[in-house]
């Protein structure tokens, strides 16, 4: 069965449609967004974009990714190295936290506080006593330590709570402004 043509064919020169702006990802910013240098002395000199913290920017996965894996191997460090003391685990716990929060990018800031509490009991299955129980043992090891330190686990999503509502705060100025 054959298909017939509804519009008809162009002979010659297409024309191109006006190509949209790039994102703020391609690398390159219009004229008008480029960036007087500062003042020698300043410490906005130092500052490459202003008001944006320096260090990665992650997706909400790779900030969940970022968040397990190191408290995996916090919980692995504190076993070898302090013999899987909990009070440890959870002070360390607490500059992940806020790592956390501020290299997710600003379209993903509201999982920072949602990934920050799975990461720290993903975590904690390594230094959790499983008494020697197998698997519901290793199950009951870890609801008590999670019971046990549910203060360095709400201290932690607190920070990166905290963290997050300052950034967003800032973005939506930012936005207002621009």
């Amino acid at each position: 069965m054959e298909h017939h043509r509804t519009r008809p064919r162009h002979h010659g020169q297409r024309r191109e449609a006006p190509r949209p702006p790039l994102p703020p990802q391609a690398g390159r910013r219009p004229a008008a967004a480029e960036r007087r240098p500062a003042p020698a002395g300043s410490r906005a000199a130092a500052v490459a974009w202003p008001g944006r913290p320096s260090g990665p920017r992650l997706t909400g996965l790779g900030g969940g990714l970022f968040c397990v894996t190191v408290m995996f191997l916090v919980g692995f460090l504190d076993d070898l190295l302090f013999g899987a003391s909990l009070t440890v685990y959870g002070v360390l716990s607490l500059p992940v936290c806020a790592l956390t929060a501020l290299w997710v990018r600003g379209s993903d800031l509201l999982t920072a506080p949602v990934v920050v509490p799975i990461s720290f009991a993903a975590g904690l299955l390594t230094v959790a006593d499983d008494g020697g129980g197998g698997f519901l043992g290793g199950v009951v090891g870890l609801v008590t330590a999670l019971s046990t330190q549910a203060g360095w686990l709400y201290g932690g999503t607190l920070v990166a709570g905290v963290i997050v509502i300052v950034r967003r705060i800032r973005l939506i100025r930012r936005r207002r402004r621009g």
